[in-house]
C-alpha cells in the first residue's frame, strides 16, 4: 500500500475549481513522475488480471475493449488496452466524434452534460472495462456504461485512480468498481 499512499501524496488539490464549493484533485502531477505513472498502471493491471478476469464467464475469459471517459481516461485507456491486448475505445462529449453515434446524458455535481460513442466501436457480446480518473456521482460512468450496453458490450467493471466516497457514485453502476484513493 506505499505505492497508493505515494500516489496520494502526488496528487495536486485545487480548491473552488472549477467552481466554488469543488475541490479538484489533479492527476497529473503522477503522470509528471515516471514511476508513480508505471506504479498506478501496475496497479490497475494487478486487479484487472486478479480480481476482474477471474470473474469473468465468457468463454475467451479476457477483456476486449478499454472504454476511457473523455478525457483523463484518454490518457490512461490506451496504456491499460495495450497491455491487456484489447481495443481501446473512447467516449467524447457531445460534437467532438464523427460518423454514427450513440448517446447518454448524465448529471455530474456540477452541471448535466452528454456523451457519445461512434456506434460501431464494440460489438455485441464483447467484455468491456471502462477507466476515469475520478467517481464522485457516477453520472459520467454510468453514462459510459449505458453507451457499452447500447451496443450490445457487457461491462465487466469500472476503474477509477480516485473515489470520493460520501456521494455514493458506485451504487449508479452495473457492474464492480476499483479506486486506487478513496477520499
Amino acid at each position: 500500500m506505499a505505492d497508493i499512499a505515494t500516489l496520494k501524496s502526488l496528487l495536486g488539490v485545487h480548491p473552488d475549481f472549477p467552481k466554488k464549493g469543488i475541490v479538484f484533485l489533479d492527476l497529473f502531477p503522477i503522470l509528471r513522475d515516471p514511476v508513480a505513472f508505471e506504479s498506478l498502471i501496475t496497479a490497475f493491471l494487478h486487479h484487472v488480471f486478479s480480481v476482474v478476469v477471474p470473474g469473468l464467464t465468457t468463454p475467451s475469459r479476457k477483456i476486449d475493449v478499454v472504454v476511457g471517459l473523455d478525457a483523463r481516461g484518454f490518457l490512461l485507456g490506451p496504456i491499460l488496452a495495450l497491455r491487456l491486448g484489447a481495443a481501446f475505445v473512447p467516449v467524447r462529449k457531445a460534437g467532438k466524434l464523427p460518423g454514427k453515434l450513440v448517446s447518454a446524458s448524465y448529471e455530474k455535481e456540477y452541471g448535466t452534460d452528454s456523451f457519445e460513442m461512434q456506434d460501431d466501436a464494440i460489438k455485441p457480446g464483447q467484455t468491456v472495462l471502462v477507466i476515469d480518473d475520478l467517481i464522485a456521482t457516477g453520472g459520467s460512468a454510468k453514462a459510459a456504461g449505458e453507451l457499452v450496453s447500447q451496443l450490445g458490450g457487457k461491462v465487466a467493471a469500472y476503474l477509477f485512480i480516485i473515489e470520493i466516497e460520501f456521494l455514493k457514485g458506485k451504487d449508479a453502476l452495473d457492474a464492480p468498481t476499483f479506486s486506487l484513493i478513496k477520499d
